[in-house]
C-alpha cells in the first residue's frame, strides 16, 4: 500500500529580503502560458479507446515533465479520478482528471480566503484528505504578510461528497504547547495527516518560538488529533535540520512534510534547504517499527534521498499515489525553472521504485528532455 500526497502551488515563501514580496497575477499568467507551451509541446497522446487521454504528440504512450505551473503540489487519487489541490489569487482550487499526467487540468475554486481573520492572506500549501467518508482540505494562512510571521493551519470541512464541492471553514488548528488552554498557537504550515496503527496524527512544520522575522528555522512537529478538525496533544519535535545535507546557507529549514507507507512501514518525506534556491531536496524519517510516533527517537533521519541535478533545480515538497491500474507507484513534485533565486516552479510527475530494506528509491529527477513511460493504465500503443 502507498498512501500519502502534498500540496498548493503559487505561494511566495520566505527568502532574502530582496526576495521577500509577492508575485503578481501578471508574472504568474507570462509563467503559467510558458509552461504551457512547453506541456503542449512536449505532451504524447496514448493510443486506444482511453477516453480522455493526453492530447497531441505521438502514439508512443510517453510524456515529458513538466505537467504544468505550480509549487507544492497534493494529488490524491480515488476511484477512477486524480485530484490536485493548489493554492492562488487567495483562494484554493482543487482539479480533477482522469489521468495523472494531466493534473493541472479541471480546476474549481472551492474556497476563498475571508476578508478579515487569521487566514485572510498568503493561503498555502492546501493538501485534500478523505477520512471517515468525508473530504477535508488542510491548508496554511496568515493575517499579514510579508513578513509571513502570522501563518497558522486551518482545516476546512466538505459539505458533499463531491471535493469540488462548497466547503464550511473549521478553523484553526491548535499548533502549541498549552492544549489544555489552547493558549499561544505556534507558527506552523505544510501541515499534513495520517493514521499510525488506528491514531490520526498531524504532522506539520513550525517554529520553536513564534518570531519577528520569517527567516526563523523551522522544525518537524507531530500532534495527536481526536478527530480530523481536531488537534488533542501538545506538539512534539520529532526532526530539526541538524545534518550537513540539510543545513542552508541561508536559512536552516524543514518542511513539506508527507507521510508514505509500504509494506508495514511508515516513511515522513521532507523537504529541506532553502525553498529559493537550487538545493531544496527531500530527506526522509523512518519509523522504527512498533516505535510510538510521539517519540522523536522513533525517527531514523536518511537523506537526501531525492535531489537536483546539474539541469533540474529545487527538487521539493513531494507528494505520492499510484498509477491509474495500481501497479506502480509515483512521485509528483516541482522544482524551480531556474538556478536563480526564487519561487518560480513547475509540477513534475515519473515513477519509483522500492529498496531491498523497504525504503523509497527516487532515482534522479528525469530532465526536461527525457521521454516517461505513461503511468500504467493510461493509454494502450
Amino acid at each position: 500500500m502507498i498512501v500519502g500526497i502534498s500540496g498548493g502551488p503559487w505561494r511566495s515563501r520566505r527568502g532574502p529580503p530582496q526576495l521577500n514580496i509577492l508575485r503578481s497575477r501578471r508574472v504568474l499568467i507570462v509563467i503559467r502560458a510558458a509552461v504551457a507551451a512547453i506541456v503542449l509541446g512536449a505532451a504524447s497522446n496514448c493510443g486506444g479507446s482511453n477516453a480522455g487521454a493526453p492530447p497531441g504528440g505521438t502514439n508512443d504512450c510517453t510524456f515529458t515533465n513538466p505537467l504544468g505551473a505550480g509549487q507544492d503540489p497534493w494529488v490524491v487519487r480515488r476511484g477512477d479520478a486524480y485530484y490536485f489541490a493548489e493554492s492562488h489569487d487567495n483562494a484554493i482550487w482543487i482539479h480533477k482528471t482522469g489521468w495523472l499526467t494531466t493534473i493541472t487540468n479541471g480546476a474549481v475554486k472551492v474556497w476563498a480566503a475571508p476578508a478579515t481573520g487569521w487566514n485572510q492572506t498568503n493561503i498555502w500549501a492546501p493538501e485534500l484528505h478523505y477520512i471517515d467518508g468525508r473530504w477535508y482540505i488542510y491548508y496554511a494562512g496568515g493575517s499579514s504578510g510579508p513578513p509571513f510571521i502570522t501563518q497558522h493551519a486551518g482545516v476546512l470541512q466538505a459539505a458533499t461528497d463531491d471535493p469540488q464541492g462548497a466547503y464550511t471553514d473549521l478553523g484553526m488548528l491548535y499548533t502549541g504547547d498549552d492544549i489544555a488552554n489552547h493558549a499561544n498557537p505556534i507558527w506552523s504550515i505544510d501541515l499534513t495527516v495520517h493514521r499510525v496503527n488506528g491514531q490520526l496524527y498531524a504532522v506539520w512544520s513550525g517554529w520553536e518560538q513564534n518570531a519577528s522575522t520569517d527567516r526563523t528555522p523551522q522544525h518537524l512537529y507531530i500532534a495527536t488529533m481526536s478527530d480530523p478538525h481536531t488537534i488533542s496533544s501538545n506538539r512534539v519535535k520529532i526532526s530539526s535540520p541538524t545534518e550537513a545535507w540539510e543545513r542552508g546557507t541561508e536559512l536552516d529549514l524543514q518542511e513539506g512534510p508527507e507521510f508514505l507507507e509500504h509494506a508495514g512501514q511508515v516513511f515522513i518525506i521532507y523537504s529541506t534547504r532553502e525553498s529559493w534556491l537550487p538545493d531544496y531536496r527531500l530527506g526522509q524519517l523512518r519509523l522504527t517499527n512498533g516505535a510510538d510516533p510521539m517519540n522523536a527517537v522513533s525517527w531514523v533521519k536518511t537523506g537526501p534521498v531525492f535531489a537536483g541535478t546539474g539541469d533540474v533545480y529545487g527538487v521539493g515538497h513531494a507528494s505520492f499515489t499510484t498509477s491509474p491500474d495500481s501497479t506502480e507507484d509515483w512521485i509528483v513534485y516541482h522544482t524551480k525553472t531556474t538556478p536563480s533565486p526564487g519561487w518560480d516552479r513547475v509540477i513534475r510527475a515519473q515513477k519509483f521504485t522500492w529498496n531491498a530494506d523497504g525504503s523509497p528509491n527516487f532515482g534522479v529527477p528525469a530532465p526536461a528532455s527525457q521521454r516517461l513511460a505513461m503511468p500504467s493504465g493510461q493509454c494502450t500503443p
